[in-house]
């Protein structure tokens, strides 16, 4: 039996309690777009389908594993695919890049350090400062160092001016994404610190790679506390 994907439009950005059999999503309405939220995988990543209100294109932000729901996902929500981007280079979120590529034949883009890493050769690759354009939508291509060497994150901005960040695994709830080598740790939460909390409001909303949702000014007072812990 196929795995359901079932969607609800009660955004809470919390996607805990689904089974082997209903793979949750959640639908959140902006003014330019809506963001469909997609848990995947034994290690609950989330996948996300960006969809421009105006002209019905998609892009899909980490097809990190069960291309099947994914697809189906794709399938029931109205619109059409123009792109799959990968926030980084770790296996968990590109699990289901090579068959969701193939099925859909839409380009695919990664950070340029990392993409040597993906299964399959990227489309097209991302720097900082870049944009990705998703029908009437331009997304703001944000290069974040420490967790991998090429991680990215995507910047959605609202007409009202609000802020939709996806952050893959570089800024969750509670401080930033895992590093490994010695320096790595302070290089991430300086760039992250430069980058997105210097640069956005306190409304900006956060979509991390796995879990929950937070927002910039939720974390924000956090920051000197990241900093003495180390992590």
């Amino acid at each position: 039996m196929s795995t359901q994907v079932t969607i609800s439009d009660d955004y809470t950005g919390d996607l805990s309690g689904h089974d082997d059999d209903t793979v949750l999503a959640q639908r959140r309405i902006l003014d330019n777009a809506a963001v469909v939220k997609l848990s995947v995988g034994p290690m609950d990543n989330n996948a996300y389908l960006v969809t421009d209100a105006a002209t019905g294109a998609q892009l899909l932000i980490d097809a990190a594993n069960d291309a099947d729901s994914i697809l189906t996902l794709l399938g029931t929500v109205d619109g059409h695919l123009v792109g799959i981007v990968t926030t980084h280079g770790h296996f968990d979120h590109w699990q289901a890049l090579e068959a969701v590529s193939s099925a859909t034949g839409v380009p695919t883009a990664a950070g340029e350090a990392d993409a040597p890493d993906l299964p399959i050769a990227s489309d097209r690759l991302l720097r900082d400062g870049d944009t990705v354009t998703v029908g009437d939508l331009t997304l703001d291509v944000i290069h974040l160092v420490g967790h991998t060497k090429g991680s990215v994150a995507l910047a959605l901005t609202e007409r009202s001016g609000r802020v939709h960040l996806f952050t893959g695994d570089s800024l969750f709830p509670g401080g930033v994404g895992k590093t490994w080598q010695p320096g790595d740790f302070e290089i991430l939460l300086g760039q992250v610190t430069e980058k997105l909390f210097d640069r956005y409001g306190d409304d900006t909303v956060v979509y991390p790679g796995h879990g929950k949702d937070t927002t910039l000014g939720a974390e924000r007072p956090a920051l000197d506390s990241w900093r003495e812990r180390g992590w």
